[in-house]
């Protein structure tokens, strides 16, 4: 089936407000066609209800992830993927019904449905992706021509245009440069359809890659633009774009007690006065060779001090290598056979005696969170940072988080965080020495960054996410606006009296006293 895509629309889809009704009700006796007195709302004679839907329910509402990145370890190359998983599953979770579209494994089902049949994951490019086994980004070009070519099409037939006909509210979510071009078109074929005003459209910026090649005026012209932070905000201020802003989230259940046998055991194993660790892309805004050097200073000062290191497959991860042998540090590449805790804590162990332990297989999270809770300080210092979830997941790990100073808006100073100013591995060094000399510090601020991690779980992060849908729903017409609820008339409160008006309360009640004149007795 050809959808004829339209170029230029006649008016903006985003603001139609054609479907937007007020429905006012009166309140007649039915009989004589005259309003009684008992049918009337208390001290509302002259006020009007508004009457429609209102909100974004999970009976009324359907959401459609749309990501290059995905739950398959095929799929996850970094926070996108972790993030997106998280959000689909957190919204199932919540009782929405979910699609999510990404680039999927070419090994699994095309089609799978999930949580209770809510989620729905829909693995792309996978006829694509048997050509390129390695990984996501392998192909990565063929990959966003099909799917630019073919996603746009099944959203808007076999997933909106069913959706709307049962009068529901569909809720689009892009993500990534990727699927800026993929967002555009989806709405030029709901247009086509004659239902864009029904549909509504937020397109995510995640980081600021290959935002030279999206077509910010088509895309703000279709969708409603939102970022991560702040500081992505001010990046895109410059640009002439005023997202708005909707963070990143935790599942809750990071926010459970790590298992403390293990962290102990690893500790023990490990055998060091200082333990960092940092997981990050090999990239140099993540300051990679700042991490290491900083491990290099602490060593001259005497300390047994080792980075646990996972990186990504990225060729920066050579120069950073290749940094930290001419500093004198020795380097372990770590792989193992098994997938359990167990083989991943023993393959570490047993390189103990590198001080860059360089970790080349897969880590789960349940992993990732005891190395968090074992370290010292989990390096989260880079120098461009849109958001930081490898800090708020060492918070909620009650680890000690050291972040950069730039999207990472949870971070606080000192309060449950360690926050760098500067690209100097002395920085690292100092701080890390003032929480070495001062443990009582450290264990407020991994107390204090528990809390903070509680407020970022997804739960809250998508009623953030949902005042923001709805208030975009009422702008299109698609939801109205909440009318005041009818209260009784409440008689007006007596002013507080004034200290002058008790003075002249007071002189009102003094008996007068007859003045007694002498000699008049």
């Amino acid at each position: 089936m050809a959808i004829e895509l339209v170029d230029e629309l006649e008016e903006d889809p985003r603001t139609t407000l054609e479907s937007s009704v007020d429905v006012i009700i009166s309140y007649d006796d039915g009989a004589t066609g005259e309003e009684t007195e008992a049918q009337k709302p208390v001290g509302l004679e002259t006020q009007s209800y508004r009457v429609g839907r209102q909100n974004l329910d999970t009976d009324n509402t359907v959401f459609v992830i749309v990501s290059f990145e995905g739950p398959d370890r095929y799929s996850l190359a970094g926070g996108l993927g972790v993030r997106i998983t998280n959000l689909s599953r957190a919204l199932a979770d919540s009782g929405y019904e979910v699609h999510h579209m990404f680039v999927g494994d070419p090994k699994e089902m095309g089609e799978e449905v999930s949580k209770n049949h809510r989620l729905t994951l829909h693995r792309w490019c996978q006829w694509i992706s048997a050509y390129y086994p390695e990984g996501l980004y392998q192909g990565e070009n063929e990959k966003l021509y099909d799917f630019n070519e073919s996603v746009p099409w099944f959203v808007a037939e076999c997933i909106a245009k069913p959706a709307v006909a049962q009068d529901k509210t569909v809720v689009i979510l892009g993500e990534e440069w990727h699927t800026a071009e993929t967002m555009c078109r989806i709405s030029d074929a709901l247009y086509a359809m004659g239902i864009r005003d029904k549909v509504i459209m937020f397109w995510n910026a995640n980081n600021t890659f290959s935002f030279h090649r999206i077509n910010w005026g088509r895309l703000a012209f279709t969708t409603t633009i939102t970022t991560v932070s702040r500081y992505m905000k001010q990046i895109m201020w410059g640009m002439g774009q005023n997202p708005l802003v909707i963070p990143n989230g935790i599942p809750s259940s990071l926010l459970s007690n790590v298992d403390s046998g293990l962290v102990s055991k690893l500790r023990k194993g490990l055998d060091a006065d200082l333990v960092l660790s940092k997981v990050a892309r090999w990239d140099p805004d993540k300051r990679w060779n700042m991490a290491v050097e900083s491990v290099a200073r602490l060593k001259s000062r005497g300390m047994r001090a080792l980075l646990i290191a996972r990186g990504g497959i990225e060729p920066h991860g050579e120069e950073v290598a290749h940094n930290a042998r001419s500093l004198g540090l020795r380097v372990a590449d770590i792989t193992t056979n098994g997938e359990s805790i167990a083989d991943y804590m023993e393959a570490i162990i047993t390189h103990a005696a590198a001080d860059v332990l360089n970790i080349r297989f897969h880590c789960p999270q349940d992993f990732l969170r005891i190395v968090y809770n074992a370290s010292d300080a989990v390096l989260a210092n880079s120098g461009h940072e849109p958001f930081g979830l490898v800090g708020l997941e060492t918070m909620a790990a009650r680890g000690v988080a050291v972040t950069g100073g730039t999207g990472e808006d949870y971070a606080v100073p000192f309060y449950n965080a360690i926050v760098l100013e500067t690209a100097n591995p002395a920085e690292i060094e100092g701080y890390i020495m003032y929480l070495h000399h001062h443990r009582h510090e450290a264990e407020r601020i991994r107390n204090s960054g528990k809390e903070t991690a509680g407020l970022f779980t997804w739960d809250k992060v998508i009623q953030n996410m949902l005042q923001k849908l709805e208030f975009q729903a009422r702008v299109q017409g698609i939801l109205t606006t909440p009318a005041a609820a009818p209260v009784d008339t409440i008689p007006e409160a007596e002013p507080e009296p004034t200290v002058r008006s008790r003075l002249a309360e007071r002189r009102r009640h003094v008996p007068k006293l007859t003045p007694i004149l002498a000699g008049s007795a």
